[in-house]
């Protein structure tokens, strides 16, 4: 396990970043434990991507105060870049290495390295290790570019998109992966589009929006939040109107054609409550359905009038 910096391994205070009259990032403060996988979400145009290449020394801020691993990554050298592994969205290497002699030229570039066929095992590549990377498929490519940003054993990981171009099971393994390495100790800053990814992985997320923070916790805190309802639907018995319904919900029931939708703080109660309504008139509430939100939901509604991808 890599050593850990006491203290939160990031901290960021009052972040600005300005491009000409546009500013990118405005007032952003945040931190990150260690140990944590920290998913920073938000839309296109929002300032995460700005964020994240401050994080790792790539981009100047305008001002406030950025400290990771206990440097500024702006002033940090190589000290700081042997300490983290950047995993790009897309990112290129040279067609004509083998999987391993690319991995084992990386791990030279390291004071601190994991071992060269241990981290190809992790990632999935026993079996393409002596292929050459020219002959590798899109989702083996990808393996590889996590395998060299973890070759060097960081304290602190940057997965920028890392399932994109995925099949599920596919991206099902990577995310089995991205777990192990928070249980070995690494500290994971993940930037994704899917929020069921998010979800799943993430100890604590932040939503940006327009380069503000709009919401930092846990996924299921944000879920549990407020105007997080519970949705119970099912189709409309003939000869009964909306008025016959029992009380229910948090707002009105919504009906389209058939269907009809209500939105519970207490689902449970509400969903006996309707079902007991329902056997004491003898009818079937055919399509009978009860959803919790998810991230998703509650992310849409906190970016809502932003463009999304």
């Amino acid at each position: 396990m890599a050593d850990q910096t006491a203290g939160p391994v990031v901290v960021i205070e009052d972040l600005c970043k300005d491009y000409g009259t546009n500013r990118a990032v405005d007032g952003l403060s945040l931190s990150i434990e260690p140990g944590e996988v920290f998913a920073l979400l938000g839309p296109n145009g929002a300032g995460k991507t700005t964020t994240v290449e401050i994080l790792e020394g790539h981009r100047r801020r305008t001002s406030g105060s950025v400290r990771v691993l206990g440097m500024d990554p702006e002033t940090g050298g190589r000290a700081y870049r042997e300490r983290i592994g950047i995993v790009l969205q897309e990112a290129g290497f040279d067609e004509e290495f083998t999987v391993r002699e690319l991995v084992s030229m990386y791990a030279t570039f390291y004071p601190r390295r994991r071992d060269v066929d241990e981290v190809i095992e992790r990632v999935g590549l026993t079996d393409k290790a002596k292929a050459r990377t020219k002959t590798l498929s899109g989702g083996q490519r990808r393996r590889l570019d996590l395998a060299l940003g973890l070759i060097g054993d960081p304290e602190l990981l940057f997965l920028d998109e890392p399932t994109t171009g995925f099949d599920p099971s596919a991206r099902r393994r990577a995310w089995d992966l991205i777990a192990s390495l928070r249980d070995l100790g690494t500290t994971i800053v993940l930037t994704t589009h899917y929020m069921e990814e998010a979800e799943h992985l993430a100890d604590r997320v932040a939503v940006i929006q327009s380069g503000r923070l709009v919401a930092l916790d846990t996924p299921a805190e944000l879920v549990r939040g407020e105007g997080a309802a519970a949705v119970i639907g099912f189709v409309l018995p003939d000869g009964i109107g909306l008025e016959n319904l029992p009380a229910l919900g948090v707002t009105p029931p919504r009906r389209k054609g058939a269907q009809v939708d209500i939105a519970s703080g207490d689902p449970t109660r509400d969903l006996n409550t309707l079902t007991e309504w329902a056997v004491a008139r003898g009818l079937e509430l055919e399509g009978l359905t009860m959803a919790r939100p998810t991230l998703e939901d509650v992310y849409l509604d906190l970016t809502e009038g932003v463009e999304h991808d």
